[in-house]
């Protein structure tokens, strides 16, 4: 779900593994040119979802790699079945008031863009939440707990053959005990759809 914190997560777990990181929605901007948010203006959000299929089904034939997808990634079929049949899913789930808490000053998502931002969050979680259930391997609550402490979370959610072979040092950056700021979680940016 957007603002869930899956790019923040993701980057710090991949440190902690030594694995390579990658964001699909920022990936595909990059390969396009344009932001989420042109591709969503010129070909809506289905000739999005059809780009975001193929990247997917690339992006989970790599190894050592964590992927964030887009928040409605999970929309497609063909989505979910490739996620959880190559790779280990963890859904990050957050409550719909700590979305709209991270979320609220965002301007650039085009899913946001709605007259009731918040009423549109509750009813993607609605909709999403039993998908994101179904993909995944791992649930782990984010809250407001402090990226590390999520970061552990999934560490020790994972499965032993992923964290005893490749669990690299631990992230040089210093606990958290603070909850994460809206910046950390939240990027004001176009991804987590």
């Amino acid at each position: 779900m957007m603002g869930a914190g899956k790019t923040t997560i993701g980057r710090r777990l991949a440190r902690r593994l030594g694995w390579s990181f990658v964001d699909a929605d920022r990936e595909l901007e990059s390969r396009m040119g344009v932001s989420i948010a042109t591709i969503f203006e010129l070909e809506g959000e289905e000739g999005f979802r059809r780009r975001e299929v193929a990247l997917i089904d690339e992006l989970t034939q790599r190894v050592e790699t964590v992927v964030a997808t887009g928040g409605g990634a999970v929309l497609n079929e063909r989505n979910r079945e490739v996620l959880h049949e190559r790779g280990c899913v963890v859904y990050l789930h957050a409550a719909p008031g700590d979305l709209w808490h991270r979320l609220k000053r965002d301007t650039v998502r085009p899913l946001l863009r709605a007259p009731d931002p918040r009423a549109r969050i509750e009813a993607l979680v609605l909709a999403r939440d039993p998908l994101y259930r179904g993909a995944a391997h791992l649930i782990v609550e984010t809250g407001r707990q402090p990226v590390d402490r999520v970061v552990g979370a999934v560490l020790a959610g994972l499965p032993s053959s992923i964290t005893a072979a490749n669990l690299g040092p631990p992230s040089l950056d210093p606990p958290s005990l603070d909850p994460p700021s809206d910046a950390s979680l939240a990027e004001s940016r176009p991804n987590d759809d």
